[in-house]
């Protein structure tokens, strides 16, 4: 199979490697806006470097894999789509609903597959909370608490770009909320604080965010983000229910430290960073990719399911500028 890689930032030479190592994959071509950074990824790798994306479409390949800028995602995946090639693309398709749309409707119309890179529906723990919930485990599942915080600000150019606290980073949690209790989020209400770095307040976004989301069945979510959190990469999701409580997360390098006189010593080596946390799962996604190219499996993550966690985000950040609950749009 011939990929090609559309964008070799952090995560784009990350996915480069991971397909250069596929056994499935006999040759990829990447390409980046920054020429030189594709080159240098395609010698690393083995791999050609295509001078734009248009001469990666016109080159052969059987997919595409888009790790480009956000703002990008919506265009290249309808020229990705008139090309007649699955795409697998980094979340999110776009910041808005409309543009969304957009690309979802030339995908439909190409009758190609578009794969979203939510990575934690392939992270063992997330998917041992989903298993457990639909066996009933918990009983019935009545608290949720997700907590996504980044061990530094991203760069002070990416913030403008990225869709805020909510569209960027909690999109994830509010993605694995809908994944592993298999419910719809039906109103929001979030708050969020911008007292950090100014670079947040210069960009129109904050450092910190809670919201409480209400699930169609009553269930109960509190979801908490940060940019600022010195101890480390620390990603964790709590599930409550009548007969049990389940957390998915909570290991040795959690960046978690207990008072208790009893307790664990602090982590020596906790998590630094989103790679290293999620690193298999991103691998597995990938190799999801590949199968479902090859017609071996269906898609595990498509359009739609990025279009219903963006609506939710949006409610979100609709609800902090507002101050008050807001109704997600089905």
């Amino acid at each position: 199979m011939r990929i090609g890689l559309i964008g070799t930032g952090r995560i784009g030479s990350f996915h480069a490697g991971a397909l250069a190592r596929h056994p499935e994959v006999g040759s990829l071509v990447v390409t980046d806006v920054e020429a030189p950074r594709a080159r240098a990824v395609a010698a690393a790798l083995g791999a050609e470097a295509a001078p734009d994306a248009a001469a990666l479409l016109g080159a052969g390949v059987d997919a595409v894999v888009i790790a480009s800028a956000t703002a990008a995602h919506a265009e290249l995946i309808v020229r990705a789509a008139r090309s007649g090639l699955p795409v697998f693309c980094e979340k999110p398709i776009a910041l808005d609903v409309p543009g969304t749309l957009a690309a979802l409707g030339a995908v439909a119309e190409a009758g190609t597959e578009l794969q979203l890179g939510f990575m934690r529906r392939f992270d063992a723990g997330y998917r041992a909370a989903r298993a457990a919930v639909r066996a009933g485990l918990l009983g019935r599942l009545h608290t949720v608490r997700t907590v996504s915080s980044d061990p530094e600000p991203p760069p002070a150019a990416y913030l403008p770009l990225s869709g805020g606290l909510f569209r960027d980073c909690m999109i994830h949690d509010i993605d694995m909320v809908r994944w592993v209790t298999g419910r719809e989020v039906v109103e929001v209400y979030a708050r969020g604080a911008d007292a950090g770095p100014a670079v947040f307040r210069e960009a129109g976004d904050v450092d910190t965010a809670a919201a409480l989301l209400t699930l169609d069945d009553d269930t109960l979510v509190t979801a908490t983000a940060t940019r600022c959190n010195g101890a480390g990469y620390d990603v964790r999701m709590e599930l409550a229910g009548d007969l049990d409580q389940l957390a998915v997360g909570l290991d040795e390098r959690t960046p978690l430290t207990s008072l208790e006189p009893h307790s664990p010593a602090p982590p020596p080596k906790p998590w630094p960073g989103f790679l290293e946390r999620f690193g298999p799962a991103y691998e597995a996604e990938l190799d999801a990719f590949v199968r479902l190219v090859r017609g071996e499996a269906p898609n595990p993550c498509d359009g739609r399911e990025a279009l219903a966690a963006l609506r939710v985000a949006e409610a979100c950040e609709l609800s902090r500028r507002e101050r008050r609950p807001v109704a997600v749009e089905g």
